[in-house]
């Protein structure tokens, strides 16, 4: 990388730098602008988890469970399956 600068002249480093730089903070700017869009969008989700009603907790936190619950069971038999087919292969 050196060497190709030396073969420009002090104003042409300095003009492909510059643009370089340029173009760094621009793809800066649009992560910056990413991030702060989904921290904006975090925040509004918990105050609106906030102001729900303790029935309206409960009910999401047994939803929740039950989710859990059906996909631990899924997974067990997805499981017993494979122990089935390895023991059905030796």
């Amino acid at each position: 990388m050196i060497q190709i600068y030396k073969t420009m002249g002090m104003k042409e480093f300095f003009k492909k730098a510059f643009s370089d730089m340029k173009e760094d903070a621009k793809a800066q700017h649009e992560v910056d602008k990413a991030n702060f869009a989904a921290v904006k969008a975090e925040s509004k989700a918990q105050w609106e988890e906030a102001k729900r009603t303790p029935e309206q907790v409960r009910t999401a936190r047994n939803a929740e469970r039950a989710t859990k619950i059906a996909e631990a069971r899924w997974r067990e038999a997805e499981a017993e399956e494979r122990i089935i087919d390895a023991q059905s292969n030796m």
